[in-house]
């Protein structure tokens, strides 16, 4: 903040939303007709997503807890269920299992890609896991965990969108929120990997009910006097609009383009950063590109020098364990520990280019 206590706007911030021109034309035209609900374009964009990205499965929700949230009811979590997932991530990832009672544990994490792995998560492990929550931080894809059968993995890839490695667990979830790189405003998508998954997701993101039963029965509500579409199950208002499903897909057009430019971001960065001192870069592997993160000594020094030259920077996300709602408290996982006080962020998005990545590395090889 300021000294005027106004929010500090930054020359180089680190996001920027993407919106297609081709977005703004496609959102007009659903406005002005009939369907700006849920309606068929949004099962266009679940055709379009699947076969983008290989899936089969896909189920378009208003928001990626949303989809974590149907994920988790469709594993059978139920209240006292132990759920293994990484102490670093959104505190989205893990609000729907506090809605679902669930006992949420927490892995270490490796300290050379802030996720966790198979030492971390076998550390963890009780005969009493139900399931184990693997979140792609920053879009660096974690590799397949070797997990017994009994275990349902459930990946939390909202940041992950366009790694090629991801998509090993019973349900992949993804987020189409303001800033990641694929954005509809806000959305998600829950792939499944079988059908009964799928079909049952389709009906819990809508009260619980069966909308392509109903849609062949004209949408009416009553007929010969019976109702025509019963609700066996609580169902939930997690459905998306054709508004949404209109921005997404524009926007999915120049996906391949906004991955590529990331890419580019990020190669320079390396590039430029390896060789500087106090500073260490993490593991590259399967990255999608969503965050670059870095380790740095000393880091709010640094964050306050790049603050001081115009360059938004921030640690995105903090260990949950200290956050009140999950505990409130700093937990004894010691590579989270070693990591605490020199994870940071720097700006990686569509509208800087290597100019800018240039100018900021100049200014972190200076020193802090």
């Amino acid at each position: 903040m300021n000294k005027n206590n106004e929010e500090q706007r930054y020359e180089i911030p680190l996001f920027y939303p993407y919106i297609s021109t081709r977005a703004i034309k496609k959102v007009e035209r659903v406005l002005k007709s009939k369907w700006i609900g849920q309606a068929e374009l949004v099962d266009e964009f679940e055709r379009r997503f699947a076969k983008r990205f290989g899936f089969r499965y896909c189920v378009m929700t208003n928001s990626g807890t949303a989809a974590l949230h149907l994920a988790y009811i469709l594993s059978g979590i139920k209240p006292g269920d132990e759920v293994i997932s990484t102490v670093l991530t959104c505190s989205a990832t893990h609000h729907p299992l506090l809605y679902m009672g669930a006992r949420i544990k927490f892995s270490d994490i490796n300290p050379n890609t802030l996720n966790m792995d198979d030492k971390t998560v076998s550390f963890a492990m009780t005969n009493k896991t139900k399931a184990v929550v693997v979140t792609h931080l920053g879009g660096l894809a974690v590799p397949k965990l070797t997990l017994p059968d009994k275990i349902t993995v459930i990946e939390d890839a909202c940041q992950a969108i366009g790694a090629k490695t991801i998509g090993w667990g019973r349900f992949t979830c993804f987020s189409f929120q303001a800033i990641k790189t694929l954005t509809c405003g806000d959305g998600g998508m829950l792939v499944c990997r079988n059908k009964s998954d799928y079909m049952r997701a389709r009906r819990l993101r809508w009260f619980a009910i069966d909308r392509d039963d109903k849609k062949r029965k004209n949408w009416q509500a009553w007929t010969k006097r019976g109702i025509t579409s019963d609700q066996k199950e609580v169902g939930y208002k997690y459905q998306p609009t054709d508004i949404d499903a209109a921005i997404a897909l524009a926007n999915l057009e120049d996906f391949d383009i906004l991955l590529e430019h990331r890419a580019l971001l990020a190669t320079r960065y390396r590039e430029r950063l390896n060789a500087v001192g106090g500073l260490s870069l993490l593991e590259s592997g399967d990255n999608a590109n969503w965050l670059f993160m870095i380790k740095a000594e000393r880091r709010d020094d640094l964050a306050r020098k790049l603050a001081s030259a115009g360059v938004e920077s921030n640690i995105t996300h903090i260990r949950n364990d200290i956050i009140t709602v999950f505990g409130g408290y700093r937990q004894n996982l010691p590579m989270m520990n070693s990591v605490e006080k020199k994870y940071i962020c720097l700006p990686l998005h569509h509208n800087i280019g290597l100019k800018e990545v240039d100018y900021i590395c100049n200014i972190i090889s200076e020193g802090w």
